[in-house]
């Protein structure tokens, strides 16, 4: 089971549209394979820090920070098809 979280904090305007796009890519490549979660840095901030997250949006992939910005939903494809090899 792979495990995605995304990082964002409230109020990020550019965030909520883009994510609803790679959740639902996600969903759709996953098939029970990947889970997804929405972390709010204002409320989890620990946490983020000891990932390394110093922006949001973010991406980690299984713990760990893959992306410190919002990729494109063709980087996250190609991330997650190399964790689902």
């Amino acid at each position: 089971m792979i495990k995605v979280e995304v990082f964002s904090s409230p109020g990020c305007g550019k965030c909520t549209q883009a994510k609803n796009m790679l959740k639902a890519m996600v969903d759709e490549m996953g098939r029970g394979q990947i889970t997804w979660r929405e972390v709010d840095i204002l409320e989890e901030m620990d946490y983020a820090v000891e990932l390394g997250v110093m922006s949001s949006p973010s991406i980690a992939i299984n713990g760990e920070l893959v992306f410190s910005s919002l990729p494109s939903t063709k980087k996250l494809q190609s991330a997650l098809n190399k964790w689902l090899a």
